[in-house]
């Protein structure tokens, strides 16, 4: 009751301060405990909030006063134009993956697993018995822990063939998240103004850091099968590149896997070269149809460097992930992550470690294999009956993504605007092509919450189509 009291007070006096003469002088607190049959205590109350509103000031012996009304200076930024420059990359906006959006909206833009596809209850049993080790107050090594550096170069190792040496676990660098891990690479193995030959389309997120440090790309059409190899071998010869960055394992945004032909092609062109090949094997755990075959385990020279992370598989708030390399390739890696984050949190380390060593990891595994198998066939079934005119590149045999071709013509910012307004979100494919797009993308994520909804997206997909093309 006090508390409404003091709300219906603050609302009358705030009314008769904000047309009051500035100066005006409020009535007594006996004054208003009698007009409003409230205590002292309320009517206190209610001028402590007009005061931190700006609204009454109180002078001591004297009363309760209106305050002039400042009107602030809006901020100034313009200096910022000159001492900033122009930007070093073509976007400063966030990806549309990482947009928010309506949470009763179908949301097929982002890029990360819906919860109930996370082994949730291993995640808390880990960080919890994580922050009750020396983990918690101590530094761990720059490198990371040994233990998990182990358990990285062991995944490798499973896939060496015979006769072939695999990494050894100090050329496993722990780092807080792949989009660390490839920043890192682009500064310290390519380097500002040297060209990286990179697939296209490719993971946004890699374009993005190549551009932060300097690097120059160099596209080659890479289709559900790939790159062609004749197409690398062409750019490297132009452009004199020393790295080839791209994910030959359910590839970000298309889905596409490369042959086990494709992938010996490619080393031998890098080997040739006396180059880089950058191996982003972002989805290893996201295999549906096939499993993964990373190209490290057959180099035994230091031509691949690879990358892995942990957070689509494990959990978003677990941002580790390893990148592997040999030789003096290392020690620049090394060099740094020392020199940007110097260690990553031995808390997230060892919470990682504890959920991938867990008896209950492969049987996480299999069941997000499952359940990905499930929503990828519904949505896209949904999207063929509710959207017939979209064409889907390939059944994905893994990761998270449709790459989703549009009809020759769409203006594709209509048509996910129109989507929008129906609230579906999707992303648009632009963002993926380090060069113009080839034609009209969008990619959908069929990862999310509420798969029971794909059908309903389909039909909105279909329905925001027709509108966006009579609009045009």
């Amino acid at each position: 009751m006090d508390h409404d009291s003091a709300a219906r007070i603050t609302a009358a006096l705030r009314s008769w301060a904000r047309t009051a003469p500035p100066g005006s002088r409020l009535p007594s607190t006996r004054a208003l405990v009698k007009q409003h049959g409230a205590s002292p205590i309320t009517v206190q109350k209610a001028l402590r909030r007009l005061t931190a509103e700006g609204l009454v000031e109180t002078r001591p012996g004297v009363g309760a006063f209106t305050r002039a009304t400042v009107t602030a200076r809006p901020p100034d930024f313009g200096w910022q134009t000159a001492a900033l420059g122009a930007p070093r990359t073509r976007g400063g906006e966030l990806s549309s993956t990482q947009r928010t959006s309506a949470p009763d909206a179908i949301q097929l833009h982002s890029g990360y697993p819906a919860r109930e596809l996370l082994p949730e209850r291993l995640v808390r049993a880990a960080l919890t018995r994580a922050a009750r080790t020396e983990a918690a107050v101590t530094r761990t090594p720059t490198a990371g822990l040994p233990e998990l550096q182990a358990w990285f170069v062991g995944q490798v190792a499973e896939a060496t063939p015979t006769g072939l040496a695999p990494p050894s676990p100090r050329d496993a660098l722990v780092v807080a998240g792949s989009q660390s891990g490839l920043s890192s690479i682009f500064r310290a193995l390519v380097g500002p103004g040297q060209p990286l030959v990179i697939e296209s389309p490719s993971y946004w997120g890699a374009i993005l850091a190549a551009e932060q440090a300097g690097v120059v790309l160099v596209p080659v059409p890479s289709g559900p099968s790939g790159p062609d190899p004749e197409e690398v071998e062409r750019a490297f010869a132009l452009t004199g590149a020393r790295a080839f960055y791209a994910q030959p394992n359910f590839a970000n945004p298309t889905g596409a896997q490369w042959s086990p032909d494709t992938g010996r092609a490619i080393l031998d062109i890098v080997r040739a070269r006396n180059a880089f090949l950058v191996e982003d094997d972002w989805a290893h755990d996201l295999g549906i149809d096939t499993d993964p075959a990373p190209l490290v385990g057959h180099d035994g020279d230091g031509h691949v460097v690879y990358l892995r992370s942990l957070t689509k598989s494990v959990s978003p708030a677990l941002r580790v992930a390893a990148v592997i390399a040999r030789g003096p390739a290392r020690e620049r890696l090394l060099a740094d992550r020392a020199a940007e984050t110097m260690y990553v949190s031995g808390v997230l380390q060892a919470a990682a470690l504890d959920v991938v060593t867990q008896p209950g990891w492969s049987t996480h595994l299999r069941a997000m294999r499952n359940q990905l198998r499930a929503r990828r066939d519904l949505l896209v079934q949904s999207v063929r009956d509710g959207a017939p005119t979209v064409h889907l590149q390939q059944l994905p045999p893994g990761g998270l993504n449709l790459w989703a071709r549009l009809p020759e013509g769409t203006d594709v910012s209509d048509l996910v605007r129109e989507c929008e307004l129906r609230d579906l979100v999707v992303a648009p494919g632009g963002e993926w092509f380090p060069a113009e797009p080839t034609g009209p993308f969008v990619r959908l994520n069929y990862s999310g919450a509420d798969p029971a909804r794909f059908p309903e997206a389909g039909r909105i997909l279909g329905e925001a189509l027709s509108a966006a093309v009579s609009e045009s």
